[in-house]
């Protein structure tokens, strides 16, 4: 397929332009909850390992340093309790973003091949299947996909965005028997594990597609995603990596050698020492955690229903009414959300609500949701 670009949907957020603009004429401002882009500042030390490594006249590699690949090995192991990856199967990304929209043309994906996607998801799933020619399944129901031989590739995002709901060792190991069973890869966006917020996950963590019980001690034919963008503040370096089936990690390995798809080497410096501290991650959690309380609170006073929300920074919230409805009637009180329906058919009357605001400015939308001002 000769891609074109009247065959990508439009930019999704380029519709809440009106309520931005109605949400600006609030005389304290609006309140920007629709998305997740951190506000708070990057770590000292972190700014200070991508400023000592700044001179940085050649090229870095594409396969990221060995000091950055031995981090995420680490980092898997001690935070996601991952055991088994090896330094060659670790791959740097530029940004998680750009790791989801290339995915399906990086594995040879393609026309006459289905690609499934979760059923309420991020739209960059969906782009990067119209990218690589192929057809997208939005289906949460295993049963659906499981005996089909044209589905090469299954899509799994816990926490997920936009509902931050998590699924289970137990659900996670159907997938990937039912992924085996017909030769598909499973790929797992798990940018949001190191933000759970309720039992049991608060204290036995977020299982990765790659934890031992859930691939049988094996990695074939998966791989896991992260990203340092929302647990170290670090969206604007665009770090991110992927690993698991070392087989696949080659393959992506030798397509992004040849155009270029580099993470910056100061970049891949100041990766690796966030990776290693968990002591700015556990203090920014506070933060949000504190953010969380004060809007779910006042949503849930202002006669909204706060559904899964289990992990990640949103609340996934409803009135019982079309999600462009409870938009309108936020931006009206200069609180600008995003609505379900971005996030497929099935969000129609939910909106997803950041929590990536600074807390005055979440205190602000508490107050407007109290009718306090």
């Amino acid at each position: 397929m000769s891609l074109r670009p009247e065959h990508l949907p439009n930019f999704p957020w380029d519709a809440l332009a009106p309520f931005h603009d109605r949400a600006a004429t609030h005389p304290d401002g609006p309140v920007i909850l629709a998305a997740g882009t951190p506000v708070d500042p990057t770590p000292d030390f972190i700014r200070e390992a991508l400023s000592l490594a700044s001179d940085s006249p050649g090229y870095p590699a594409t396969s990221g340093s060995l000091e950055l690949r031995e981090a995420v090995v680490r980092w898997f192991a001690r935070r996601r309790g991952v055991t088994g990856l090896t330094v060659e199967a670790v791959l740097p990304t530029i940004g998680s973003k750009e790791f989801v929209a290339w995915l399906p043309a990086l594995l040879g994906i393609g026309e006459g091949d289905a690609v499934v996607i979760p059923r309420l998801a991020y739209p960059t799933y969906e782009v990067g299947v119209t990218l690589a020619g192929a057809t997208a399944l939005a289906t949460d129901d295993v049963e659906s996909w499981s005996r089909r031989g044209d589905v090469k590739l299954v899509w799994v995002n816990s926490p997920s965005n936009p509902t931050g709901a998590i699924l289970g060792r137990a659900e996670l190991a159907q997938i990937v028997s039912a992924a085996r069973g017909i030769g598909a890869i499973v790929a797992s966006d798990e940018c949001y594990a190191e933000f759970p917020w309720i039992e049991p996950w608060l204290t036995g963590g977020v299982p990765s597609i790659l934890d031992p019980a859930v691939g049988e001690g094996s990695h074939e034919g998966l791989l896991a995603a992260s990203s340092l963008s929302k647990r170290s503040n670090c969206a604007g370096y665009r770090a991110a990596f992927v690993a698991g089936d070392v087989g696949l990690v080659s393959r992506m390995l030798e397509v992004r050698r040849h155009v270029g798809m580099m993470m910056p080497g100061p970049v891949q410096t100041a990766a690796v020492v966030a990776l290693g501290d968990d002591t700015h991650l556990e203090s920014q959690r506070a933060v949000y955690g504190r953010r969380r309380a004060v809007l779910a609170s006042a949503l849930e006073a202002a006669g909204c229903t706060i559904e899964h929300s289990e992990a990640g920074l949103y609340l996934w919230a409803t009135r019982g009414e079309g999600c462009w409805e409870t938009v309108a009637w936020l931006a009206e009180k200069g609180i600008v959300v995003a609505p379900g329906d971005f996030y497929g058919a099935a969000g129609e009357q939910y909106i997803r609500v950041a929590l990536t605001a600074t807390d005055e400015r979440i205190e602000s939308a508490a107050n407007r949701l109290s009718g306090r001002r």
